[in-house]
């Protein structure tokens, strides 16, 4: 029971309507068309995706990967995974800043099947394509597109966004707890949630309220554990 407690993995299945958009209101109404199939309505099939880390770039691509008709890629595959499909609309290519120059290759490949056969592709990067240091037909090819900065919130909107949360499920939060919180572990809002999940149920474990000496108890353990 105290693993699964301490289980920061056991996160909720990351969806469009569980990424808090903050100021992605745009992009997020555009990914929506994509999930949905209505990607035909748009001028371009392509779009990419920037942002510091843990602003939620692979949040939505693991997103859209839950449609029946979506493929994943990362720079883990392998060269021979970077092929265009009857079966698939949508490709995925996360951290395409780190493809190695062969999988580059591939990647460029894909792009022109995507755009002489059909289909949409979204890619994720950590800067505009401009500034990648990527092959330059790859490059350009990624800057003909849509180009969207994920904007990853403040503290205050993380704050505000995990207070809301925790009141649509019944939550009680001690003052002080979400800011203990954001100094004191991972930053991002998938783990950020996770831990809320996790200090929910420990608090039903444990009969107590969830409480500044609550949290710092269950990080405690979480530590011990990684330890």
């Amino acid at each position: 029971m105290r693993q699964l407690l301490l289980d920061w993995g056991a996160a909720r299945p990351q969806t469009l309507d569980n990424f808090v958009e903050g100021r992605n209101a745009e992009l997020l109404s555009l990914l929506h068309l994509i999930a949905e199939r209505k990607a035909s309505s748009l001028d371009q099939r392509f779009v990419t995706l920037w942002g510091d880390a843990g602003a939620g770039k692979s949040h939505l691509l693991h997103a859209l990967a839950s449609t029946n008709h979506a493929l994943l890629l990362t720079p883990q595959n392998s060269s021979r995974d970077f092929v265009w499909s009857e079966k698939t609309s949508l490709y995925l290519l996360d951290d395409c800043d780190k493809l190695a120059q062969h999988r580059q290759q591939a990647a460029f490949s894909l792009f022109n099947q995507v755009r002489d056969a059909g289909g949409v592709m979204v890619t994720t990067a950590s800067k505009p394509p401009v500034h990648l240091s990527l092959r330059e037909d790859l490059r350009t090819r990624l800057g003909w597109g849509l180009v969207y900065q994920v904007h990853g919130l403040s503290d205050e909107e993380k704050i505000d966004a995990l207070s809301k949360s925790a009141q649509a499920r019944g939550l009680s939060l001690s003052p002080g707890v979400l800011p203990y919180l954001l100094t004191h572990s991972r930053r991002d809002m998938q783990s950020l949630s996770a831990i809320l999940d996790a200090l929910d149920r420990y608090s039903l474990e444990t009969q107590r309220p969830i409480t500044m000496p609550l949290v710092r108890e269950l990080l405690q353990l979480a530590n011990a554990q990684l330890t």
